[in-house]
């Protein structure tokens, strides 16, 4: 017998659900037509990156970028204005903003601000004028209405249509939203949360960036880690990404993200993306795929296109001749992404001139430790430049520590040390986790449950932005971009790290702590403890220095490895902390020294991730728990981004006897010294 087929009942919702099913699988098809074909319009390929403005230590953050004619427009986060640069000298052109974000142009030369901190969306002539045009000023919310009494949430993207419509990325909404004949409207999106659908049946998550495409426009979906579409009839449907957090390169389906913030597209239908620390870009003949065109470690180089770095990219633009214009915001510049080579590289000099200096850093505020009372010393747990995991053959699991650990009690409240406001888009990471933390534009603070008591019930403050899930349980929380705080000022409570973790300096820029920050009532009268002293050869075999009566005897390229640690005044006897600077001095016989110290690992700004197993030799290791082994190579030399592997050639000394005396010093001038003798036989 057989069974009659059963076949689901017709209904409206299913008509629907099947139709927006069919639309986005076609667009999905159509996408790869379209690019096969866009792309055919050849343009010279990108080859070199410099820079265009900002080494004066104009920008406080350059975000949104913008070109009209010859001149380009930037917005400034930090200093709440928008620059205008012409012949590469930067002029403020319009002020008094609050904390602007994405820019765009209308047709009839108005330039549109995403004012984040005002959450409102503002108009400025060409006389630097600047006027609301939606929004009202200063108050946070959600409302579709005239264009004077609706609401946005900390809006960052913005776009203009050829019909000169305005789109809003409405990021802490989650919306897209519609600026047309005075009324504000909202396309798709329907709160935070992933979802392809039409109008309120999709959702976003932290959307930052918006590009026109056609009739369409292009999301960079920064919390969802994908580049969304979304329809003129409000479908949304995704591009590229899967939600997993890497940088991936490949096809639409299989490339990942790790925070796209910017989107543009250029003439010929190629789309860039600011992603992270990376500049990417969709495009292909055939297929669509994804690539990556700058280096994906975050740093600062011109030069190269696929060795350039930079530093958080909030903004991308083109100019008249097709260049790729960047706002690249922890660098504080613009730089320009082009197919030939104009000589206008940084140069060290100034990069070393943009960066904050500790003298003027400690200066900026008033001192105080993280807690109350803001003048009663704390102990110091952890210090800059210490490893992390443990170093052994084939390691991959270590990192240096990149501020300052202040203990403090589990749940105590911790406290901002300085006024800031929040720049990044995504400020708050890692909630739930042992690694929550805030990042603020010049400082950082690590282990806090943000802006919660020990229980995790919300302060009640409105800055802290929560999600929650149908339970009602707590499931996330956001600081919107512009929200501003005061020191002393509560950020939230410790959590079982039972201390804070605090980063002094900006992000690729931090600084040690100790130097940067006066920290009352602190002081360290005790040097470094030097446990021992260790020589390899250069194919790292240990050199026998433990033979009785037996002077060692060197006679080529050897590596010195030191053990030692420090403390400050109040640690504990079983806290070690991490030195300040490493070295090694020469001595003849006679005492004479053959040359002047060799001061070679110094840890004043936080090195080079890349250099890590440069400082610390196998069998180093530190974190929350266990053992704590500093094992530095002192024969190697590491100091911010600077390093290299060096070696000890005896071969170079002529016959004799001769003293082999390291250095290891603590920030506050205490230095310790141990002696080896050693003889050179020809």
């Amino acid at each position: 017998m057989t069974l009659p087929r059963t076949r689901k009942p017709f209904t409206v919702k299913n008509s629907i659900a099947a139709a927006v099913a069919g639309l986005i699988l076609l667009a999905l098809l159509a996408v790869v037509v379209w690019f096969w074909w866009g792309t055919t319009v050849r343009v010279k390929p990108y080859k070199f990156v410099s820079t265009v403005a900002g080494t004066g230590g104009e920008f406080g953050e350059p975000f949104g970028i913008a070109v009209r004619g010859n001149d380009v427009f930037v917005t400034d986060g930090q200093n709440d204005q928008i620059w205008r640069i012409s012949d590469g000298k930067a002029t403020v052109f319009a002020a008094g903003l609050d904390t602007p974000s994405g820019i765009a142009f209308t047709k009839n030369g108005d330039l549109i601000v995403a004012d984040s901190g005002s959450h409102t969306i503002k108009s400025v002539n060409a006389k630097g004028e600047v006027t609301v045009i939606a929004g009202v000023n200063g108050k946070q919310g959600f409302a579709d209405s005239d264009a004077t009494i609706a609401l946005f949430n900390a809006p960052v993207g913005i776009a203009v249509g050829a019909d000169g419509r305005v789109f809003v990325a409405d990021t802490y909404n989650d919306r897209i939203r519609v600026i047309d004949n005075g009324k504000v409207t909202t396309l798709s999106g329907s709160g935070k949360g992933y979802a392809d659908g039409v109008g309120d049946q999709a959702k976003f998550d932290t959307p930052t960036g918006i590009a026109v495409w056609q009739d369409k426009l292009l999301i960079s979906d920064a919390g969802n880690r994908r580049i969304r579409v979304v329809e003129p009839t409000g479908i949304v449907w995704t591009l590229a990404g899967n939600g997993e957090q890497n940088l991936k390169d490949g096809l639409l389906s299989t490339a990942l993200f790790v925070q796209p913030t910017a989107i543009s597209v250029n003439k010929s239908g190629q789309i860039y993306i600011a992603d992270g620390n990376a500049i990417r870009m969709i495009s292909g003949e055939v297929l669509p795929i994804v690539q990556t065109i700058s280096a994906d470690e975050r740093g600062l180089s011109d030069g190269n296109l696929h060795r350039s770095r930079f530093n958080r990219p909030s903004g991308l633009a083109f100019d008249a001749a097709g260049n790729l214009l960047v706002a690249d915001s922890e660098n504080r510049l613009v730089r320009n992404i082009l197919p030939q080579n104009n000589d206008t590289a940084i140069t060290k000099e100034q990069i070393a001139a943009l960066r904050d200096k500790p003298e003027e850093f400690r200066q900026l505020q008033p001192a105080r430790w993280p807690y109350d009372p803001p003048t009663a010393k704390r102990d110091i747990a952890g210090t800059l430049g210490e490893i992390r995991g443990e170093m052994k053959p084939g390691s991959d699991q270590v990192w240096y520590h990149n501020g300052l650990d202040i203990a403090g009690a589990y749940g105590e409240t911790a406290r901002f040390v300085r006024d800031e406001k929040v720049l990044r888009p995504i400020a708050a990471e890692n909630f739930g986790t042992l690694r929550e933390l805030i990042r603020m534009p010049t400082l950082g603070y690590i282990h806090i449950r943000l802006g919660r008591n020990v229980e995790s019930v919300p302060f009640g403050d409105g800055r802290f932005q929560f999600e929650k899930e149908t339970s009602g349980k707590l499931s996330g929380v956001r600081v919107p971009r512009g929200a501003k705080f005061k020191a002393g000022e509560p950020i939230g409570t410790l959590n079982a790290m039972n201390h804070v973790h605090l980063i002094a300096g900006r992000s690729g820029s931090e600084m040690n702590a100790l130097d940067a920050l006066t920290l009352p009532g602190l002081t360290d009268s005790r040097p470094p403890t030097i446990e021992n002293v260790t020589l390899f050869d250069k194919n790292w075999s240990e050199i026998e220095t433990a033979k009785k009566n037996q002077r060692i005897t060197l006679r080529d390229q050897t590596r010195i490895v030191v053990r030692a640690y420090d403390q400050a005044d109040g640690n504990s006897e079983k806290r070690r902390l991490g030195v300040f600077k490493l070295g090694y001095q020469l001595l003849k016989q006679d005492g004479s020294a053959v040359a002047d110290t060799k001061w070679t690992i110094v840890f004043d700004r936080l090195p080079s991730a890349a250099s890590i197993s440069l400082v610390y030799a196998n069998g180093s290791k530190s974190g929350a728990t266990g053992e704590t082994i500093f094992n530095y190579i002192v024969t190697n030399s590491v100091s911010g981004d600077e390093f290299h592997e060096d070696v000890f050639d005896a071969a170079t000394l002529a016959s004799g006897i001769y003293t082999l005396r390291v250095f290891a010093a603590d920030y506050f001038g205490n230095t310790s010294s141990k002696d080896l003798s050693f003889e050179i036989l020809r």
